[in-house]
């Protein structure tokens, strides 16, 4: 049962960072480079990012569920590992229930991000909430590095 466990754990945390891997580095530019307008782009990006995050969050969860279970000791989510888990969901639910919602909203707001002037407080607003949404995803690529990192180690620790 621990091996089963302990897959669980591999799993979801490759799950959700080759999720994350893929929709920055592959579906965004992607996007942006082949669809007709930027507004569709990020459109479709949009889409992506939303089920990257539930997936990540649901990943986040069962991650945490099968080291409990594995462990049987609520003090091994303080371990390294388990708090990079945490930190990873914590900043995903910060960029899906703060960021991403006033993005969407500027987004109505200004109807084409495309059209929208360069120098438009909307625009740069928009752009704002995009830099802060990078940087939390890019947490989130970083804390699941780690977590991957200290789940390894111990099980080097382990045998």
């Amino acid at each position: 049962m621990s091996t089963f466990l302990r897959t669980i754990e591999f799993l979801g945390l490759s799950l959700w960072l080759g999720s994350d891997v893929f929709l920055s580095f592959v579906v965004a530019p992607g996007a942006f480079r082949i669809l007709a307008s930027r507004d569709q782009a990020g459109a479709m990006v949009g889409y992506g990012l939303w089920w990257m995050h539930m997936i990540g969050v649901v990943c986040g969860i069962a991650i945490l569920v099968a080291r409990l279970l594995r462990t049987r000791s609520v003090s091994n989510l303080a371990g390294p590992a388990a708090l990079c888990v945490l930190l990873m969901i914590g900043l995903t639910v910060v960029s899906q229930h703060a960021v991403s919602p006033k993005m969407a909203a500027l987004r109505v707001q200004m109807g084409s991000i495309q059209a929208t002037a360069a120098d438009s407080p909307l625009l740069a607003e928009f752009s704002r909430l995009h830099r802060i949404s990078v940087s939390l995803e890019s947490g989130v690529l970083l804390a699941g590095i780690a977590a991957m990192y200290l789940m390894v180690k111990e099980l080097g620790v382990s045998r």
